[in-house]
């Protein structure tokens, strides 16, 4: 690749939530408070009443916009640096009018790294990433299910 490839996106896709998913939170934080304090499990309390805020608070805010920059050495997400040699693996997630690319990490425990692209640069941005990863099927774990049944 003898030139970079650059550009913008969100840093997640953003799930529409009705007034009831809130409520829906609120009750299901308020019947496990009242199961942690008939338990009296005050740590277990403390955790679930920090858990809902911290959710609350991650859905309200809006997400960035992220400067994305392909490069010989890597993919730039903003400051940080993802070392094509960190990565055994490529793939494309599609869902909805959202793209993005997910690479596999080669150490077991490390996590994967997901990045939106715009689909009229889709062919350039993954004709680059194939130049140096081999490209994989790419499939939602538990946790992946979890997240966007929750919408979250």
């Amino acid at each position: 690749m003898a030139r970079s490839i650059s550009w913008e996106a969100e840093e997640y896709v953003v799930r529409d939530k009705t007034s009831w998913w809130y409520v829906g939170l609120v009750a299901v934080g308020l019947l496990l408070s009242a199961l942690a304090i008939w338990l009296q499990a005050w740590t277990f309390l403390a955790v679930i009443v920090l858990s809902i805020v911290a959710l609350i608070i991650y859905t309200l805010r809006p997400p960035r916009i992220m400067r994305y920059t392909l490069t010989d050495s890597g993919l730039t997400e903003g400051e940080k640096t993802y070392s094509y040699e960190d990565y055994k693996s490529f793939g494309i997630l599609h869902e909805g009018d959202n793209f993005a690319i997910v690479l596999t990490p080669r150490k077991r425990f490390a996590g994967r790294v997901t990045v939106y692209f715009p689909e009229i640069q889709g062919e350039e941005i993954v004709d680059a990433f194939g130049m140096r990863l081999p490209m994989e099927e790419v499939k939602l774990d538990l946790l992946d299910k979890l997240i966007k049944f929750l919408r979250i």
